[in-house]
């Protein structure tokens, strides 16, 4: 009994030697790190109103069919000129993103100062010079856009309407002869990149171009408002334009 007993005590001692060994060589609890946070997505849908200012150019070209009631067979080319200069105005419209594509509807109208002029290579027995300018001009369009987060490129095209003044000069004392105004609708095709820099606004770079076609005139004297000539008269223009826009309508989506 007396053996049993000392035999029991030291298998005790052996194990409470042993115990805190084991326990130390326990592997620790391993760390596990926070999911990191993906940065913020860019939600480009909503409603969004802006303004926009640049410069542009039209290009235009005369040609001249009747004098004071006498036909001009074939038509006589005058000649062509730059008008240049700058707009300001606005836009309104609607985006709505699937995935990284965004789709969308606008409204733009502009005032506008882009004048130009040339003398006219028709022997009237005065030198005169034709100007014309555009007085203001509107953009109504759809929209296709691929879009990385805040970065958005995208195209655009739809119709297009000009104002426009066209006035008849003696070229030794800038007299006006005669002029003709005309609202015309044509096309427009354009491609631009905006970026957003805060949740609800981005700025945008954009340019356009505006296929305007050919449209007959009559012009009238500035004195006694008779008719005088007819000219057809062809335009294109081009556009730079840089936009803000306020966005509205669209959430930011932050994803972990």
């Amino acid at each position: 009994m007396k053996k049993f007993l000392l035999g029991a005590a030291g298998l005790i001692a052996a194990m409470s030697m042993t115990a805190p060994a084991s326990a130390a060589d326990l592997a620790a609890r391993p760390y596990t790190k926070a999911p990191a946070m993906i940065p913020a997505l860019y939600d480009w849908s909503g409603f969004y109103i802006g303004l926009n200012g640049g410069g542009g150019s039209a290009h235009k070209c005369w040609d001249l069919s009747n004098v004071a009631g006498a036909l001009v067979g074939p038509a006589f080319r005058e000649g062509c000129h730059d008008a240049t200069g700058g707009f300001a105005g606005g836009q309104l419209g609607y985006r709505w993103q699937s995935a990284a594509w965004v789709f969308g509807i606008e409204a733009q109208g502009d005032w506008a100062s882009l004048k130009g002029s040339n003398a006219s290579a028709f022997p009237f027995g005065i030198g005169v010079t034709n100007q014309s300018k555009i007085n203001a001009f509107g953009l109504f369009t759809g929209q296709v856009g691929y879009a990385w987060n805040n970065v958005l490129w995208y195209v655009k095209g739809g119709a297009a309407v000009v104002d426009d003044r066209y006035t008849g000069f003696v070229t030794a004392t800038n007299a006006a002869l005669d002029n003709a105004t005309d609202t015309r609708w044509g096309g427009t095709v354009g491609t631009g990149v905006e970026i957003s820099f805060a949740p609800n606004w981005s700025v945008a770079f954009e340019y356009d171009h505006l296929f305007m076609g050919n449209r007959t005139l009559n012009f009238n004297s500035t004195i006694t408002g008779a008719f005088t000539r007819t000219e057809s008269i062809k335009q294109d223009v081009d556009i730079g334009a840089v936009r803000v826009n306020y966005r509205w309508g669209g959430p930011v989506i932050a994803k972990y």
